[in-house]
């Protein structure tokens, strides 16, 4: 394995989106450790923002990282396919937007406590603590 030499400009830590990425890793991937951003939505955003993916995260400007968030951010303004998106038609609002970071756990809890509300089957699982998806419960799952 080849020996890495940082450039001067170089950081190890990068805190983004209340979040800590490796600057030793490449954009694309230092990109996923953000909750509700995967490898295919990092990459798209490294291609909106005009971000080179071979980069490592630690030479990013300033520039860079605020055209990053703003994709993020955004998506939709920066052309990203509606389909692309992990919050589809939100049962709440009706809009589709990419949900990250806490904002995440917030919409998972809001949708299970409505789920409950309801007194849907899920819901009733999930309450419960038993197995929601289908799952048998006889021997496993104790």
């Amino acid at each position: 394995m080849a020996a890495y030499i940082a450039p001067a400009h170089f950081t190890l830590m990068l805190r983004v989106l209340a979040t800590n990425l490796d600057g030793r890793v490449k954009v694309r991937y230092a990109l996923t450790s953000i909750t509700g951003v995967g490898r295919r939505m990092a990459g798209m955003m490294c291609k909106k923002a005009g971000v080179d993916m071979n980069k490592r995260a630690g030479e990013l400007t300033e520039d860079e990282q605020s055209r990053l968030v703003a994709v993020l951010e955004n998506p939709l303004q920066c052309e990203v396919p509606e389909w692309f998106l992990n919050r589809r038609k939100d049962w709440k609002d009706g809009k589709t937007t990419q949900v990250y970071a806490n904002t995440l756990s917030t919409k998972l809890r809001d949708d299970l406590e409505n789920l409950k509300k309801m007194r849907a089957h899920r819901g009733l699982r999930h309450y419960w603590g038993l197995k929601v998806r289908g799952q048998h419960t006889c021997t496993t799952g104790r």
